[in-house]
């Protein structure tokens, strides 16, 4: 990517991050549980960064706005249309997760 100038590389990292916005849209039955499990991240995590990039660009965005854009819908909407209740599984293995986290802290 270092041959690209900024704003080809903005452009790619944006493609990409839409595609994945895409992904997990066309994936609604993988839970945020799920994602934080494998990968220490979900769909809250990424609106807290846009959050978070907007505010070092001296822009506002609110987290709900964000979450709207990250689910694509409010995210109450998303929550009742598709998120389940995490099993005792998930839990366990979340906090295994969370644990090990801490652990290299």
């Amino acid at each position: 990517m270092d041959k690209f100038d900024d704003t080809t590389r903005n452009e790619i990292e944006a493609a990409a991050f839409r595609r994945l916005l895409q992904h997990l849209d066309d994936n609604k039955d993988v839970q945020n549980i799920d994602l934080m499990i494998l990968a220490d991240f979900c769909r809250n995590c990424l609106s807290k960064w846009l959050v978070s990039a907007a505010e070092a660009r001296g822009e506002s965005l609110s987290y709900e706005e964000a979450r709207e854009y990250v689910y694509g819908m409010p995210y109450d909407e998303w929550k009742d249309l598709y998120q389940g209740k995490a099993t005792p599984e998930q839990l366990a293995a979340l906090e295994a997760r969370q644990a090990q986290k801490r652990a290299k802290e």
